[in-house]
This record gives structure tokens, sequence and C-alpha cells, in this order.
């Protein structure tokens, strides 16, 4: 790691040990809050182990709600970061819920849809994949939406510590390739754990820096 990666770390761990709060859910597009800091937004499947990771990058037990029942959020969640305020982290809802009605599913694919495509200040999506199932075609569609939205999007492996590290080369494998397809997605993939939390350093530093970007 070089001295700049370095002192990225040490930023981004002084400031995720500061102040996380969380500001508000937003059901729709009208209660969304001002467009006033850059704001870095989380995407992924129902079960992906989204709201696990956003405890553990930002140092919280329960910041971000867990839920038993897949696809229950069904909102934008908003966190401010920093004091005085930096950026945001927003919650997206989760998709590929198999029990959803069609009218939910199709609310969620309005809401996420346009917030994508008209939010100015959303630097980056992180877009979170599990590390067991590598890439579903309900993950495929998540990162064409991101594509025709033109934003750019990191992938973000989770829950690598339940499979073994030759399945984890080849999940990253066949991730990078399908990557390379996709006009918005970046080039260098995350692999992390809430559980042991690797990975959540550089998820830190990635953030940050696509924050202040």
């Amino acid at each position: 790691m070089s001295s700049d990666e370095e002192d990225l770390a040490e930023r981004a761990r002084k400031l995720f040990s500061g102040r996380v709060d969380f500001l508000k859910s937003a059901p729709s597009l009208n209660f969304l809050p001002d467009p006033d800091v850059p704001e870095i937004a989380f995407a992924g499947r129902s079960n992906v182990g989204k709201s696990s990771l956003l405890n553990a990058l930002t140092g919280r037990k329960a910041i971000a709600r867990t839920s038993v029942t897949p696809g229950r959020t069904q909102e934008l969640n908003f966190f401010d970061v920093g004091d005085p305020l930096q950026f945001r982290l927003v919650d997206m809802p989760g998709y590929g819920f198999a029990k959803a009605p069609p009218k939910v599913v199709e609310n969620w694919r309005r809401l996420v849809r346009d917030f994508l495509r008209g939010r100015a200040v959303l630097k980056r999506t992180l877009l979170l994949i599990d590390s067991r199932h590598g890439i579903k075609p309900v993950d495929a569609e998540m990162m064409t939406m991101l594509d025709e939205a033109a934003v750019g999007y990191r992938i973000v492996l989770t829950k690598i510590d339940k499979i073994k590290a030759s399945e984890l080369d080849a999940v990253l494998a066949r991730t990078s390739d399908q990557a390379r397809k996709h006009s918005a997605a970046f080039p260098i993939i995350i692999s992390s754990s809430s559980e042991t939390k690797t990975g959540i350093s550089e998820l830190r530093s990635a953030v940050l820096q696509d924050a202040m970007v």
C-alpha cells in the first residue's frame, strides 16, 4: 500500500469512527433530502447482506436494519456521515424478492430508476453481489439499469467468509468477465465479509474517494 493509500485509509477510518446518523426514509422522490452533499448508494438483492455491510462499514451494530424477511425495506434510507457533514450513504431497497406482488416490484423499479437518473449528487453506486452465487439475472438487470442511467458503480462481493478461497477466485474471475461487458462498471472488484471485516477498510477508502471526486 502506498503512502497516499495509507493516508486515505486512515482518513476513512477516522471519518467512519466519527458521527454517522440516520437522516430519513424516502418512500418516493418527493421525500428526498436536499441535494446539497455527495451521495454514495448501496444496491443489491434483498438477501445479499446489505444492512450487515452498512453496519460493518460504519462500525455500528444496528444503524441499518437487518431483516429475516427479504424485501421488507421498500424505501430509500439516507445516512449522514461526518461532523460537519461530508456526504450521505443511501441504502436502496433490495431487489429480487420472490414473494413480492407485481405492484411492489413495479413501484421499486420506478423509484430506483427515477432516483438513479435524476440525482445529480449521486457520485457512485456500490452493487453488492453474494459471493456464493455470483451475478444472477436480477443482478445483471440492475447492472443494465445503472448503465442506462450512466451511474458509475463498483461491484462488492459479500459473504466471502462463507466460501472457499478457490471458489472465491472463480467467482471473482466470472464477475470480472461480466463486469467488462457493462459500460458503467468499475474494473476493480472489492471482496468483503461483514463477519470477519475483510475488505471493510478498502470499502471505506473507496466510499470516501468516490464521495470526494
